[in-house]
């Protein structure tokens, strides 16, 4: 596919804005490319677009050509410290949808207090590594079911790795779970990221609710961390969870960004 949607006027040169891929465009002036769209299938199903461009009149044509050749609804993202993004995408139609806090949480227990946290009567953590792989994934299953039941997936924080087709766990080795008796009740997903590990997912449940499980599910992770040497993760949390937001911020997490998600229907 090599197909030049738009050409636009700036100055004494011309931008042609090509869709030289399925999901991939580019826009040329005087034979310099001079910005890029790309747009992506997120693992629950919502198209995702983006666009690198140095001028907000290039970004217009881009975001033109993308508009005219996707399926609405269309989704972004942008850092709530970067207003002129969010300025060019809200010229495009896009609105905010919904903002999600970046936290930095400490690991050590002496500060988030957690150090004598136990798991609940009958509760044990199996540590990330070790769960077995069955049952992790139809505890997987139920939890993403129950979520979309209730609030929908897309209220969760952004996952953007790359999945195969209907697989929504990829890596086990990530996942320390909480067990009861036979059964997984609960589990944290840990990202060993370089600079600073990242806290993916944390999530019980429905029927063992509000009885600690996920107090103690971060508190293994985050002792894990300190452990290792590591002083603090990063997690993010969906504004509107009252219970995630109060999890972190009683530990002294500390909110340290913020990113909006934006729609365009």
């Amino acid at each position: 596919m090599n197909f030049a949607h738009s050409t636009s006027g700036t100055g004494d040169n011309a931008i042609a804005v090509t869709r030289v891929s399925e999901m991939q465009w580019h826009a040329v002036e005087d034979d310099r490319t001079v910005g890029r769209g790309d747009a992506s299938y997120r693992p629950d199903g919502r198209l995702f677009i983006s666009i690198d461009a140095w001028h907000g009149s290039t970004f217009d044509r881009i975001a033109d050509a993308m508009l005219a050749d996707l399926p609405t609804p269309l989704y972004t993202v942008v850092d709530e410290a970067d207003p002129d993004s969010r300025s060019a995408w809200e010229r495009a139609g896009f609105a905010a949808v919904r903002r999600e806090w970046g936290y930095r949480v400490p690991t050590d227990p002496q500060v988030t207090g957690l150090g004598s946290v136990r798991p609940p009567s009958g509760v044990t953590i199996v540590p990330a590594g070790e769960a077995e792989e069955g049952p992790l994934r139809s505890l997987d299953h139920i939890i993403r079911d129950e979520v979309e039941a209730a609030v929908g997936w897309q209220s969760m924080p952004a996952e953007v790795l790359p999945r195969p087709a209907g697989t929504t766990l990829v890596d086990p080795s990530k996942y320390a779970v909480a067990r009861h008796l036979d059964q997984y009740v609960g589990l944290v997903r840990v990202a060993p990221l370089t600079r600073q590990p990242r806290i993916g997912l944390i999530a019980v449940r429905a029927d063992r609710h509000r009885r600690g499980i996920a107090r103690a599910l971060l508190a293994h992770a985050l002792g894990s961390l300190h452990r290792s040497g590591t002083a603090s993760a990063w997690a993010e949390v969906n504004e509107a969870n009252a219970a995630a937001t109060a999890l972190f911020e009683n530990i002294g997490a500390r909110r340290a960004a913020g990113t909006l998600e934006l729609v365009r229907r």
